[in-house]
């Protein structure tokens, strides 16, 4: 029987979701953990496959996984999550068909930036405006011939909102390019910064005569939120997992609100000897 999962994972820690060997990854992980728990007898005939991979450091709580189940009645978030590390976790599981596949079949896809700094968030969301619709993002991208045979993508939403110091940046598609959101968001902060100008995105989304190469911002600023299905499976959403991760990442968000105001402490102590 084929089983799909809704994971998510703290991404620091990881050298990306994908599969690699020597390194530590995200399927790599979860493939232990379901041996271990006997869900599956192999790697080879679990033939786990993800909805889209994430680079080392990107976090996700809406990956969506699918492989073949030796003992499907296993396949339970709270029982898979007792052989995984704290920093990756599932929170949702669904029977799918045989040729369920949850890359090819994902029909959008989206995922939220958070940074700080001090940008015209005004100028960044006229910017945004411009990134809506369909367009080649091939400088927006990291080539990667061997997989993207288009580098065409529609973008439906890009909302910028802030608050509190911080900015967060949601945005949709029906798929990605790699790298392609942490280069928008890069794109977007040349111009809150005045770096750039808006009129630069236009000519950034015209690649046959204007190309620039441009670095994608931080990758932990980069989570995965959610990936849409249609029709959708019918997931059966684990309470219990979710309200255990969900404490566990309470009290660490609570060190490290603790552990900031430390560190902003030691950075006021350093102005205040060398002023």
């Amino acid at each position: 029987m084929k089983i799909a999962l809704k994971i998510g994972y703290e991404g620091m820690n990881f050298s990306g979701s994908q599969i690699q060997p020597d390194k530590r990854t995200v399927e790599g992980e979860l493939l232990t953990a379901l041996k271990n728990a006997g869900v599956i007898d192999n790697f080879e005939s679990a033939n786990l496959s993800s909805a889209g991979r994430t680079d080392a450091g990107v976090h996700s709580y809406g990956q969506v996984v699918s492989f073949f189940a030796t003992r499907p009645e296993l396949a339970l978030p709270r029982v898979i999550n007792n052989k995984l590390p704290r920093d990756l976790w599932a929170w949702a599981s669904a029977e799918v068909p045989d040729n369920f596949d949850p890359r090819r079949h994902a029909v959008r896809r989206k995922y939220r930036y958070i940074l700080t700094g001090d940008y015209d968030i005004s100028k960044m969301r006229e910017a945004a405006k411009l990134i809506l619709g369909e367009h080649d993002f091939s400088n927006f991208s990291k080539k990667d011939k061997k997989c993207q045979k288009t580098t065409i993508r529609r973008i439906e939403k890009l909302d910028i909102r802030t608050g509190n110091g911080i900015i967060r940046i949601d945005i949709e598609a029906n798929a990605f390019l790699w790298n392609m959101v942490r280069k928008i968001v890069t794109a977007l902060t040349y111009v809150g910064s005045d770096y750039r100008s808006v009129e630069w995105i236009e000519q950034m989304l015209d690649p046959e005569n204007y190309e620039e190469g441009i670095e994608p911002a931080p990758a932990y600023g980069l989570t995965l939120t959610e990936v849409g299905y249609n029709p959708e499976p019918e997931w059966s959403i684990d309470g219990y997992a979710i309200k255990s991760i969900s404490d566990y990442y309470a009290k660490e968000a609570e060190q490290h609100k603790i552990m900031s105001t430390v560190m902003g402490y030691v950075v006021a102590f350093g102005k205040q000897k060398t002023e």
